[in-house]
C-alpha cells in the first residue's frame, strides 16, 4: 500500500501522531507532506495552494491511501490534484475549530471552521481522538450554520457523521508503565497559554501554601514569547517549593515525570490531553476537570468539579493522606498495541495472519 500523509499545521502532538502511525505500520510505503506550525490562518487556508505549487511531482503520483489532519483543505486539494480522488481518504481530527476557546483579542473567523467541514465532507473515513471532539464539532457546526444565511440542509449529514465517525485516540508508544508515586510532588506539563487556564492552577497552589500544606511543584511545558503573566508572579511566591521551571529537554522532562506524583490539569481546552497521558504512564496520578475530553478517559476518582475550590479540596486530601489516593489508571489502554488493529481497519489494511 502506498500512502500520502498530510499535516497542514505540524504542531508537536500532530508530529507525535504521524511518527507513531508510520512506525506502527512499516508495511505501508509512506510519503509525508507537512507545514510548520506557525501563521495559522494562512496555513489552514493556503495548504492546497502551497502543496500544489511546491510538491506537484509528489501529488501527481498514484496513492492507495491519503491520511490528512482536519486542518488540511482536502476538498480543494483533491480538486487541484484529481489523481488523489481514487485513493481511500481518511481525515483525523486532533481538534476542531468549533470548540476552540478564543481570547478577548481574537476575532471569530469562519474559514478554519469551513475547512474542518470540507475535510470531513471529502473524506471516506472520519476519525476523532475523543467522543468529546466528535460531539463538540457536531454541536458547534449546528450552532454556527444556524446563524449563517441560506439555512443549508446539513442536518442529515451531521447526524450521519456523529453516528459513523470513528473515535481512536493518538496512541502512546509501547513502553513499561511506572507504578504510582506516593510523594508530594505536583507537576504542570502543559503549554504556557491562556486556554490551559494556568490562573486556576496557581490559585489552588496559593491556597495550599496559605494553609501550610507541604508540597513541591515542577512547572514544565512548551513556552512562547507571549505568555500569561501569572507564571512570573507565581514563580516568585512559590520559592523553594519549585523543583523545576520551564521547558525541558526530552530526557530531563521524562526524568522529572518519573520523580513526580500528581499531574494536574485546569484547562479550558483539551481534545485528548497527551501530556496527562504521558505523565500517567510515568506514574503520576491525574487530577483533571470534569469537562471536555476527560470523562472519556479518566474515572470519577481522578476528576474534580472544575473549579478552584474543588481542586484545592482534592489536592489537600491527597497531599495530607497519600493512602486516600485512588489507583493509577492503566496507561496500557492508550498505547499502540491496544489500537493497532482499529487503526489498521480504518486505513483499509487486512488483519495480520497472526492477529486474525
Amino acid at each position: 500500500m502506498k500512502a500520502l500523509l498530510l499535516s497542514a499545521y505540524a504542531a508537536a502532538s500532530h508530529r507525535f501522531w504521524a511518527d507513531g502511525l508510520e512506525q506502527a505500520f512499516p508495511e505501508i510505503d509512506w510519503q509525508r507532506l507537512e507545514l510548520p506550525p506557525r501563521h495559522f490562518q494562512w496555513r489552514v487556508r493556503g495548504n492546497p495552494l502551497m502543496w500544489r505549487l511546491a510538491n506537484h511531482a509528489v501529488l501527481e503520483q498514484s496513492f492507495d491511501l491519503v491520511v490528512a489532519t482536519s486542518m488540511v483543505d482536502l476538498a480543494t486539494l483533491v480538486g487541484l490534484c484529481p489523481s488523489l480522488a481514487q485513493a481511500r481518504k481518511v481525515v483525523y481530527f486532533h481538534e476542531n475549530q468549533f470548540a476552540f476557546p478564543r481570547s478577548s483579542r481574537q476575532v471569530l473567523r469562519p474559514e478554519p471552521m469551513m475547512v474542518n467541514l470540507y475535510a470531513a465532507l471529502a473524506a471516506d473515513v472520519v476519525v476523532f481522538n475523543s467522543a468529546y471532539n466528535r460531539d463538540s464539532l457536531v454541536a458547534g457546526a449546528r450552532d454556527f450554520l444556524s446563524r449563517m444565511p441560506d439555512r443549508l440542509p446539513l442536518e442529515p449529514w451531521l447526524s450521519r457523521l456523529a453516528a459513523h465517525a470513528h473515535v481512536l485516540p493518538v496512541p502512546l508508544p509501547d513502553q513499561a508503565v511506572r507504578p504510582a508515586g506516593r510523594g508530594r510532588r505536583i507537576v504542570w506539563n502543559h503549554r504556557w497559554e491562556y486556554d490551559k487556564n494556568p490562573e486556576a492552577f496557581f490559585a489552588a497552589l496559593e491556597r495550599l501554601v496559605a494553609e501550610g500544606i507541604d508540597f513541591e511543584v515542577a512547572v514544565m511545558g512548551q513556552q512562547f514569547r507571549d505568555r500569561p503573566a501569572v507564571f512570573d508572579t507565581a514563580r516568585a511566591w512559590l520559592g523553594e517549593r519549585i523543583v523545576c521551571w520551564g521547558e525541558q529537554p526530552a530526557a530531563d522532562y521524562a526524568a522529572m515525570l518519573d520523580a513526580a506524583d500528581i499531574v494536574v490539569s485546569t484547562t479550558d481546552h483539551e481534545f485528548q490531553g497527551l501530556a496527562i497521558m504521558e505523565a500517567v504512564t510515568r506514574g503520576c496520578l491525574p487530577l483533571v476537570p470534569d469537562r471536555l475530553c476527560f470523562p472519556d478517559y479518566y474515572p470519577d476518582a481522578c476528576r474534580y468539579l472544575g473549579d478552584v475550590e474543588s481542586l484545592v479540596s482534592r489536592l489537600r486530601g491527597w497531599l495530607i493522606d497519600p493512602a486516600s489516593r485512588p489507583p493509577l489508571p492503566d496507561a496500557r489502554q492508550w498505547q499502540w498495541p491496544a489500537w493497532r488493529s482499529a487503526y489498521g481497519e480504518i486505513l483499509g489494511l487486512r488483519p495480520r495472519p497472526d492477529t486474525a
